[in-house]
């Protein structure tokens, strides 16, 4: 691993932030700003500094104990850590102890042990609900149908806040395929939002779809490789 030259990360930060303003203008279902996460795993908590000098607060991380290493080495800094991969059960409660946001909840379980493992002394955790809205199975994420049902078991829960829905659909489709999902995932939000006056966040779009989620009302967008450049193996 290396660490990027500091140069070349500011002049992808402000190239994505001109794409993201870009996309909002042309959206018919935006009048605020847009949650930019960069997604940082298999990046140095080096490059996570530079990206904070360069105006970022937020930081997506997928593998915990890697994100656990970060947090420490960057403890020193006001950063929002979001945990947005799978979550395995038995890493609910660094998860629980450590992150500000979850965005990766597709069971009653996995939110009913996050919910048990928060911290008292700590705000609650945000969290969004995992749609599998391409019906892909190699990713995680409930149905559309199944929604109603885990929103309601979540949104009972002490300790965690639910905040809203978050997708990955499928890549390598045409923009109308993607658009088509990024549509669905609006529509079930804007169902959510009659029930729970908490929901607001739409988090999706990733370095090569974040202009048509924006297009589609995404509020929330998670950035790797635009921000950082291709993952360190």
């Amino acid at each position: 691993m290396h660490v990027m030259n500091e140069q070349l990360l500011s002049n992808n930060i402000a190239n994505l932030l001109q794409r993201v303003r870009r996309s909002v203008g042309k959206s018919q279902y935006h009048n605020s700003d847009i949650l930019v996460i960069a997604a940082s795993k298999g990046h140095l908590a080096e490059d996570i500094r530079t990206a904070h000098a360069c105006g970022l607060m937020h930081f997506g991380e997928s593998y915990l104990q890697e994100a656990l290493q970060k947090m420490v080495a960057l403890e020193d800094l006001n950063l929002a850590w979001h945990f947005i991969g799978p979550i395995q059960s038995n890493k609910t409660a660094a998860i629980a102890q450590n992150f500000d946001w979850v965005h990766s909840i597709d069971r009653i379980k996995v939110a009913r042990r996050l919910s048990e493992q928060r911290p008292q002394h700590l705000p609650p955790l945000q969290v969004c609900l995992q749609i599998n809205i391409s019906q892909e199975a190699s990713k995680s994420g409930t149905t559309i149908e199944a929604l109603p049902e885990l929103a309601a078991a979540v949104v009972d829960l002490p300790n965690i806040q639910l905040r809203g829905l978050m997708a990955v659909p499928a890549a390598n489709v045409s923009d109308d395929r993607q658009r088509d999902a990024f549509s669905k995932m609006r529509k079930a939000l804007a169902q959510l939002k009659i029930l729970y006056s908490c929901v607001d966040t739409l988090s999706m779009g990733m370095s090569a779809d974040v202009e048509n989620a924006i297009l589609e009302g995404a509020t929330a967008v998670r950035v790797g490789t635009a921000v950082f450049g291709p993952r360190n193996r």
